[in-house]
């Protein structure tokens, strides 16, 4: 390549860091939202599940529609979807618009990822890793930070601000877009590849589910629970007969390791998302701090976990993936069960620290799930295993703000706090115990050297 690489990156990293940071950023605004459009908690959660549906179901088919249609072209369509949705959000006249903007904020950014990806694969061959790595740190600090960066937005002017903040970011990446990404030519276009069948059946599960568990604390929706069920049943059997399915559920049923990995990092972020998308509702409703002073707070969240991150990196790199997920799992359980100790005669302090070991948590998990899940497939597997991966995290997101929405819909107060945390404590017996069977780093040679004769 000879423009410098650096550009390259700082171009694709300006456009990948907007799925993540808009994830993120509402969990600060669901209180104003709430009031803006008089939503019980259980409506406002939707603003964060429609957001995550949509990612999962979007992020694994623009990958193929990068190669389809070339990942330049994709990628700055996927700018214009994004800017469209964030200049409409502001205007919204009823919730169910703004809903409508979520999703395609969503479709939009879930096109970034895979083409700046792709791109960065064919361009750049010296210092690829360092340049990928990069990248990654683009994604998880906008999403770490998020909350923070909304809060101060959100004191600054309103909840519109935390749409019309990703403008600038969309700009500056689509104008360098256009002079520094690579012409990548395109491939065939054939939509068939497309699982659209799939991918309508995992939309259909995934909203009946919602609807249902949201319904678990006044009138059950029995037809929810049927649709889900049907919807998922037919997937499963849809789904085999594919040649290029949504989810490949037969590679899942074949490698139990990789199958763990992934109900490990769904539970993770569900716990973990509890955490992330709670705490601003109990600094703000219950403990009544101002939306800046909230995304001040969050940072103890945020920091630990990036501060924590390189020690995890060095951790894998002398023992492997299993030392450092047991670590963190243990933070994890721990900062949950500190959290039964946190009530209204607490002091501030008390929180961040409790706030500081979660954070810890998820500074261990996220780099060493990643590096675990790397260690059990192939290469050429890579980019199929790395997008049921996102898919994981989506579903444990999703999971997270339906149990919210559960617990939080009604009085908002410390007793209920504590319930999500003895559910959450309740899964992370499971973290902990799939973190103790993941094959340690002798193992996994074994098991890598056996796929490499297979």
């Amino acid at each position: 390549m000879r423009k410098k690489p650096w550009i390259l990156i700082l171009t694709i990293g300006l456009g990948t860091l907007l799925n993540p940071l808009n994830s993120s950023m509402i969990s600060v605004a669901l209180t104003r939202l709430q009031h803006e459009f008089t939503l019980t908690f259980a409506d406002a959660s939707w603003l964060i599940s429609i957001f995550y549906i949509f990612s999962a179901a979007a992020q694994p088919v623009m990958g193929k529609l990068s190669d389809m249609f070339g990942p330049k072209k994709l990628f700055m369509i996927g700018l214009i979807l994004v800017a469209a949705a964030s200049l409409l959000a502001p205007f919204s006249p009823n919730y169910f618009f703004l809903l409508g903007c979520r999703a395609l904020q969503a479709i939009g950014s879930s096109a970034l990822f895979p083409s700046g990806m792709s791109m960065v694969r064919k361009s750049i061959t010296k210092g690829q890793a360092k340049a990928l790595a990069t990248l990654s740190i683009f994604a998880t600090t906008s999403a770490a930070f998020g909350p923070s960066i909304g809060g101060f937005l959100i004191a600054s002017w309103d909840w519109q601000a935390i749409f019309i903040a990703n403008i600038p970011f969309i700009i500056l990446s689509f104008v360098l877009a256009i002079f520094i990404l690579p012409n990548a030519g395109q491939g065939k276009v054939e939509l068939r590849r497309i699982d659209f069948g799939g991918i309508a059946l995992f939309i259909i599960s995934m909203v009946g589910l919602i609807l249902f568990l949201l319904s678990l604390g006044d009138n059950v929706r029995w037809l929810s629970l049927g649709i889900f069920i049907t919807a998922t049943i037919i997937f499963y059997f849809y789904e085999t007969k594919r040649k290029e399915p949504f989810i490949d559920l037969a590679s899942l049923k074949e490698n139990h390791h990789v199958s763990f990995i992934y109900l490990q990092f769904m539970s993770i972020n569900l716990i973990y998302y509890c955490y992330f998308y709670g705490f601003p509702i109990l600094l703000l409703q219950i403990l009544h701090y101002n939306e800046r002073e909230t995304g001040l707070i969050m940072l103890s969240l945020a920091g630990f976990g990036v501060i924590v991150a390189p020690l995890a990196g060095r951790l894998i790199d002398r023992y492997g993936s299993k030392p450092p997920l047991v670590i963190g799992a243990s933070f994890l359980t721990v900062g949950t069960a500190l959290l039964l100790t946190y009530d209204e005669g607490s002091p501030l302090l008390w929180l961040l620290i409790i706030m500081g070991v979660l954070g810890m948590s998820n500074g261990f998990n996220n780099i060493s799930m990643q590096t675990a899940l790397y260690d059990h497939v192939k290469p050429e597997e890579t980019g199929s295993a790395s997008g049921l991966f996102q898919t994981s995290r989506y579903l444990g997101s999703i999971l997270s703000s339906s149990l919210l929405g559960i617990v939080f819909t009604g009085q908002l107060d410390f007793e209920h706090l504590h319930l999500v945390s003895m559910v959450c404590l309740l899964i992370c017996v499971i973290v902990f115990g799939l973190a103790l069977r993941l094959p340690g780093r002798t193992k996994v040679s074994k098991i890598s050297n056996k796929k490499m004769k297979d």
